[in-house]
Parts: C-alpha cells; structure tokens; sequence
C-alpha cells in the first residue's frame, strides 16, 4: 500500500527543500537496531546493506529522517561545484507501463499523469540542480555526523563543463567536486556517469576511455575514500568494456538509473514543459528487471576477473523481497528511491523480514 511520499511531487522542488520532508519522514521517530552491526561495506560495519540511491534526498533534513528511518546508507542527491537551477516543475510524475520497461516498448511514447498507483513507476526530471558548495558542503558534514552506528552517509556529484571550455577544465570539475565531497566525511562518493554529460554520445558512461580518463584523475585526487560509478543499462558488448577498463581503478559499481524514454500526457503532449524535456528517466518497478540484469552481469564479469569491487544494485526496489532479489542476484548493497519514497518504511521491512530470508543473505 502506498503511503505518503517523503517527497511531495506535488510541489515544486525548492518547495520540497523548504518544507519537507513529508509523511512518516516527518514524524520523528527513530528506529532502533539491536546487537551490532554484520555487514560491511567499504571497510565500514552497517546493520543492513541498503539505502537511498542520489535521486529524491534533497539535503540534511531528508537524510537525517531516512537514517533515523533505517536506512544505513542514504546518499545526497547529486551536487555540482557551482549552483546551477533546477528544471521547471512538475519534476515527478506516475507513468503507465504495462509489464517491464523493456527495449520495445521504449520505442514508444509512455503516457504520464499524477495518479500513482500500484506497480509504481513515474518518471523524474530534475536536471540534476545544486547549490553552492558553501551551502551543501556543510550540510552534508553535519549529516554524516548524525549517523548512528551500524550507518554512514554517502554522496553523488556530477562534474561540469561550465564554460564550455577544453576537456581538461571538465576533468578539473570532476577533481574539484570530488575534493570538495571527501572533506565532508563521507563513506563513499559516487560519481554519476548515467546523466546527460559531455562524452561523446549521450551519456558519460557510454564513452569508456572519457569514463577512463576521469575516474583515474578522481581517484588519484581523493586516495583511500571509496569511489563508485553510477551506470546506465549497458548492452553486452559496450558493458565488457567498461568493466575490464574500469574495475580495478574504482571501487564500485552502481546499476541501474533509469531508462530513457519520450513521455507525453494523456492528450499526447509533451508531459515535462520546457526544452530538452521530451525524454526523460523512468524508474520503479517497471525497471527491476533491468537493475537485475545489470547485477548479474556484473558479477559475472567480476568472477571471471577476479577484481576486487562492490556492487551496487539499484533499479524497482519498491517492496522488502525486490532487496533479496538483488542480493541473490549478486549485490552487495542494495538502494531504493522511487519505492522508498512511496513506502518509507521498506528498510524496517527488509529488517524484520532478515530471518524469514536468512538463506538469501550473504552476511559478512
């Protein structure tokens, strides 16, 4: 049953900053583990590998409830080295699929609207905004002092090319927002290389040695903190390589985002107002199948290696047994974000439903 959302579509997104979090995140109650903590993830102990993917916690205040909410490893949503606006609302809306997102039906227009039922799937469109380092960089040190134990903060963050300069300033954008994320404490920083950026095709991610070149020069920059790449759903051939170059330079892996698709509203309009905005990301249940795909794959390719890396798997984790698919499927950390929103109560689930499951959890 779906509840309150801790972030309301319904408002804009600075609304959102300025008066939210909503529902449950609001209430001030703490979950409590007990015993310690039996999992670990980059050298630190959590009670339960799971958390919010970047995406729908805007700051301090949505972090603080999703940890006290049980989730061990919430992210902040994706920040920049300089402010930068969000798109126009409305930023979040509920998309009709029947079945699974998969390449056929992508082909097609998807209809979308602001009734969110069950299976949920919507589709978000923020632009990846943010505010200055002197704002975020603060709020995001304070957050990760408010984890428990058995919890640590993490963070994505996105390089830029404001100037439309030459490909070193882009890489300098990438050093400097690493730096500027490292020396707020947090466990691990993502890079996210799954939204529009300037490789040389759609997406980072897709352009390898670009992808290459970026991670080298951030991991030299931040040393021991742990680094993760945020991906897209690669085809077979493309994600080989891009394991094989980059596993042994970063520390993991995240799969999925979401998946690209036109969406219009239910008189055949473009849905999302505003240039650039005919495509945009969907994600929820109707992305599972993809988000497993990806884990498989890349665990396989990581066996087969014999590289050292962590997997991340992301993608239509609306209820308790859609983490114990992806742990069975090979992940080690699992992240919701539409279904967390929607159901923020999912991590106590997860944890209540620990010993029921018990066979499926690879425990450290």
């Amino acid at each position: 049953m779906l509840q309150t959302p801790f972030y309301d579509p319904k408002k804009s997104y600075y609304e959102n900053i300025d008066q939210g979090p909503f529902g449950i995140f609001a209430d001030k109650k703490v979950f409590k583990d007990s015993g310690e903590p039996q999992y670990e993830v980059f050298g630190q102990k959590v009670y339960f590998p799971f958390g919010i993917p970047a995406g729908p916690l805007l700051n301090g205040k949505f972090i603080k409830a999703a940890l006290d909410k049980g989730f061990d490893i919430p992210m902040q949503k994706t920040v920049r080295t300089r402010k930068k606006k969000c798109h126009p609302w409305p930023n979040v809306l509920s998309v009709k699929v029947d079945g699974d997102l998969t390449p056929e039906k992508v082909k097609k227009k998807l209809i979308a609207d602001e009734e969110y039922t069950e299976p949920l799937s919507i589709t978000n469109s923020f632009g990846n905004p943010s505010f200055d380092p002197d704002i975020w960089q603060p709020d995001i040190a304070n957050t990760v002092k408010h984890a428990k134990k058995g919890q640590f903060v993490a963070a994505s963050y996105e390089g830029t090319n404001w100037e439309n300069g030459g490909t070193q300033d882009y890489i300098n954008d990438w050093i400097l927002g690493a730096r500027l994320l490292k020396e707020t404490g947090v466990g691990f920083i993502e890079m996210n290389f799954s939204c529009p950026n300037e490789g040389t095709t759609n997406l980072l991610c897709f352009d390898v040695k670009k992808s290459q070149r970026i991670s080298e020069a951030v991991k030299n920059e931040i040393g021991n903190t742990p680094l993760v790449i945020k991906m897209a759903y690669f085809e077979e051939k493309t994600l080989v390589d891009f394991i094989q170059t980059l596993g042994n330079i970063v520390d993991g892996f995240a799969a999925i985002n979401t998946i690209a698709a036109e969406i219009i509203d239910k008189d055949g309009k473009q849905a999302l107002p505003g240039e650039g905005r005919a495509r945009s990301g969907v994600c929820g249940s109707t992305i599972k199948w993809a988000g497993i795909d990806m884990v498989k794959r890349i665990k396989k390719l990581r066996d087969e290696s014999g590289m050292d890396f962590a997997i991340i798997g992301v993608g239509g984790v609306t209820v308790a047994k859609d983490y114990f698919d992806y742990i069975s499927a090979g992940a080690d950390v699992v992240m919701s974000a539409t279904g967390a929103m929607w159901n923020p109560s999912i991590a106590i689930e997860i944890k209540k439903m620990r010993w029921e499951m018990r066979s499926f959890v690879r425990e450290a």
